[in-house]
């Protein structure tokens, strides 16, 4: 794979907590929530959007599904890649996913680096491989390494993102009405006032934090 999906410990390591099950793939959004100190939290995580096989008609299944669960809209995008992979087609697909969230994507994107496998890998020369190069630079230069990665300065970072774009959540037009359907308990901020969402992507994946940043 040359995109990670949002692998279970990691979004473990963000609830504090096991939430998610680390032995399986999941063939669907998966929406789970947590707190965080006076700030509640809620992760999406979708199937692997990057798989060769999926059809054009599953991908727009499970992007709908991730724009309901995240209404009014994604705030921030978190794509973790796995470096010595990411190659050419698999950045394009990449791209191609995010845009059809919204144009506005890239502005509201963090990349998470993952540690290289290879033990003689130098993160250095990875970060000078083309197709990762490209995606930081797309993303305005917005990136972590995971390697010794700690919590707090991942939620930061993430918090970050969100006020450079004024707290705004990316308008998916497209998918507009197929928030009407969303389930009492998971209504939307629009409805909740002090509610600010913040919404990754990995492969796509979800975050959404309840209070809004200082």
């Amino acid at each position: 794979m040359s995109l990670e999906r949002l692998p279970p410990d990691l979004g473990n390591f963000i609830l504090g907590e096991t939430v998610f099950n680390t032995e399986e793939e999941p063939d669907h959004c998966l929406r789970e929530k947590g707190q965080l100190q006076d700030r509640g939290i809620v992760l999406i995580n979708t199937p692997d959007l990057l798989l060769p096989e999926i059809s054009e008609h599953k991908l727009t299944e499970h992007i709908e599904n991730c724009v309901r669960l995240s209404d009014p809209g994604p705030h921030v995008f978190l794509l973790v890649l796995q470096p010595e992979d990411l190659i050419e087609e698999d950045k394009q697909r990449l791209q191609s996913i995010l845009e059809t969230f919204s144009g506005q994507s890239f502005d509201h994107s963090l990349v998470l680096i993952s540690t290289p496998r290879e033990r003689s890998g130098l993160m250095e020369t990875y970060m000078e491989h083309p197709p990762l190069k490209d995606m930081v630079i797309k993303c305005r230069y917005r990136y972590l390494k995971r390697k010794g990665l700690e919590l707090p300065e991942l939620l930061t970072r993430l918090g970050q993102t969100a006020k450079e774009n004024n707290g705004e959540h990316v308008s998916c037009d497209v998918f507009k009405d197929t928030t009407s359907t969303l389930p009492a308990d998971h209504q939307s901020p629009k409805q909740i006032e002090t509610e600010t969402p913040i919404t990754s992507a990995v492969k796509a994946a979800g975050l959404h934090l309840v209070n809004k940043f200082h």
